[in-house]
């Protein structure tokens, strides 16, 4: 039998009551150990309690904010945006000016760097984070690689049958921030490729370096092939990317050989794009190597990160992929 106390107790009163014997319910997360607590779990209904919970992530109690400085510093750009997803501290801490700054003037270096200032402040309102997303750059983190296909007759048998084939071949081309790249034209696919594309490769893997200038998004580049009759092979890019900033395409719009004087090109080295600066595209300085401008094997290039080389959709064979739409 109740007593006659507890069934005057008003109904607030006894919600009240409950409320002090609830608890808040935190579905265990380990790594919240480690990146911090920065939502408060919701409280119960009727809580007066507005007193913010924060709980300062282990990693940012042990590792002293400026050495997270020179961590950050010391990655790329890609990286960094990757960064910024992990927790908000590291988001606004990312946003420091200071770590664009140095991506932008390393990758435009060949600007200088009163010019790269002019343009800063002439169109991006002087932000080095807007500048590094909206303007166009070449990517040197992997290979742009052009894949290209044709069909070519068979020999016939016994006249019945008429059998064709689908060649195959790709065009790579590697950047670097001093204004050289590195050229491959070859039937090997791209995690092949990826390990001779650099300037230690031997004469065997056929790899060509060479002299690019940007301006705008459109890039000039130049690349000599050395032998008894030195052709030079110019190429004509367009920037672009699917998404603001990833400039990971480029449309070939013209690709030309020509012949070169011996006398003209001291050695590999030197920088064949100025030799042949201002040449028309039926221009020759060698009799013997007409000019040629090509009009197939044109498919635009596609940005390859190292880190995907492997497992790329480049590698297929032609008998799964017959043809690749860059997009």
């Amino acid at each position: 039998m109740t007593s006659d106390f507890a069934s005057k107790v008003p109904a607030e009163l006894e919600a009240a009551l409950r409320l002090k014997t609830v608890g808040y319910y935190i579905t265990k997360r380990p790594w919240l150990d480690l990146y911090g607590k920065n939502v408060r779990p919701v409280a119960p209904f009727g809580s007066t309690s507005s007193k913010p919970y924060v709980d300062p992530a282990l990693i940012h109690r042990s590792l002293p904010d400026e050495l997270l400085y020179e961590v950050f510093a010391r990655m790329t750009p890609y990286d960094l945006g990757k960064a910024s997803c992990v927790c908000r501290k590291w988001r606004y801490t990312i946003r420091n000016p200071v770590f664009w700054r140095i991506a932008c003037l390393r990758v435009w270096q060949l600007s200088g760097i009163v010019e790269n200032y002019k343009i800063l402040q002439s169109k991006y309102e002087g932000s080095w984070r807007k500048m590094w997303l909206l303007r166009p750059r070449v990517r040197t983190d992997g290979l742009y690689v052009s894949r290209n296909t044709y069909i070519r007759a068979g020999v016939a048998e016994w006249k019945i049958t008429n059998p064709v084939h689908i060649v195959c071949y790709f065009r790579y081309i590697r950047f670097f921030h001093s204004g050289k790249f590195l050229y491959k034209n070859s039937s090997q696919k791209i995690k092949d490729v990826a390990k001779c594309m650099n300037f230690r490769a031997s004469k065997a893997d056929c790899v060509f370096s060479g002299h690019y200038t940007l301006s705008d998004d459109r890039v000039e580049a130049a690349v000599l092939y050395p032998g008894m009759r030195p052709t030079v092979l110019r190429i004509r890019l367009r920037l672009r990317g699917t998404t603001a900033g990833a400039n990971n395409r480029m449309d070939l719009l013209s690709l030309v050989t020509s012949g070169v004087d011996s006398n003209e090109v001291g050695g590999p080295e030197e920088d064949i794009l100025g030799v042949v600066e201002g040449w028309q595209d039926d221009e020759t300085h060698n009799p013997d190597v007409p000019a040629v401008s090509h009009k197939r094997g044109l498919t635009p290039f596609v940005f390859v990160p190292f880190e995907e080389v492997e497992t790329s959709v480049l590698n297929l064979p032609v008998e799964k992929m017959d043809y690749f739409v860059p997009g």
